[in-house]
């Protein structure tokens, strides 16, 4: 006879690791040994680090990444969802605040923000899959909405997250079949930017980050909350939204980038902006 399920012993700040390498926070689900299923532990550890990381001046990119095999194989069925229906709806509630509170964040961060999708990715993974601002995923690597299987609708957004992200034809067959996307399906059918072989994948994901601490912050954080924004506007709104928007970023540095930036291309020849990203180590700094 199988041993029951037991609730996770491990300390709840051992359930998120990290590590600040050279301006990039490489962020990992370290409940490897439960394919990194998303625990209440888990979710309440994830928010702190998150704040933590969010304004610090050593931090330039977030990588959310997974220990182990997987990357989250979705929501703890036995801590998430089982204990928390056995004490009632408050539970159920606070465990879903405790979850969406912490994706909310990682989508609205400050900082850009990559996926770097090292194994499986299921039902509510998706959550933190699209609050990331990039993804890459190994080849290897498993996307799977399986709640349909086991007579239950895909949840916590993770509907909203297939929809978006995939054709309507796609996303509906991915959540009425419960049949699992590999790493190139997937990124065929638009849940990442790549699929690359497992032994490259970080090299790839380093090579990104390195991109975009080269690239104005400011500009870099204004760019990636307004692509989420103009997704649910009209275009006459998004229009409108984005004038809006590259006024406040003026307000915030941006004159004095733009201005530099025009100088090496008009004036220096030093930068095409098709071709590559202004030197920003040439602004003057105001005292």
């Amino acid at each position: 006879m199988a041993k029951p399920s037991q609730p996770d012993p491990r300390p709840e700040e051992e359930t998120v690791k990290y590590d600040v390498i050279d301006g990039v926070a490489w962020v990992s689900f370290n409940r490897p040994d439960k394919r990194n299923c998303m625990s209440p532990k888990l979710n309440r550890q994830m928010l702190r680090v998150l704040e933590e990381l969010e304004f610090r001046d050593d931090v330039q990119v977030l990588v959310l990444t997974g220990e182990g095999t997987s990357w989250s194989a979705g929501m703890d069925l036995l801590e998430y969802f089982r204990e928390a229906e056995q004490v009632g709806l408050s539970q159920v509630r606070k465990h879903q605040r405790e979850a969406y509170s912490w994706w909310e964040r990682l989508r609205w961060y400050e900082k850009p923000t990559v996926a770097m999708i090292n194994g499986w990715c299921f039902g509510g993974a998706y959550g933190p899959l699209f609050a990331c601002d990039l993804a890459f995923c190994a080849d290897e690597a498993q996307f799977g909405l399986s709640e349909i299987n086991w007579a239950i609708l895909p949840g916590g957004g993770a509907s909203k997250v297939a929809a978006n992200l995939m054709g309507f034809r796609d996303a509906m067959y991915h959540a009425m079949m419960g049949e699992n996307l590999t790493g190139p399906q997937a990124a065929a059918k638009g849940m990442v930017n790549e699929s690359l072989p497992a032994d490259k994948l970080k090299a790839r994901v380093q090579e990104v980050a390195d991109v975009l601490k080269a690239k104005d912050s400011q500009a870099v954080r204004a760019t990636k909350w307004a692509m989420r924004r103009v997704m649910e506007m009209t275009y006459d709104n998004a229009e409108d939204y984005l004038i809006r928007a590259q006024e406040a970023l003026n307000q915030f540095g941006g004159i004095a980038s733009r201005k530099e930036a025009t100088k090496q291309f008009l004036d220096d020849k030093t930068f095409k902006p098709g071709l590559g990203v202004f030197d920003k180590t040439k602004l003057q700094k105001e005292d």
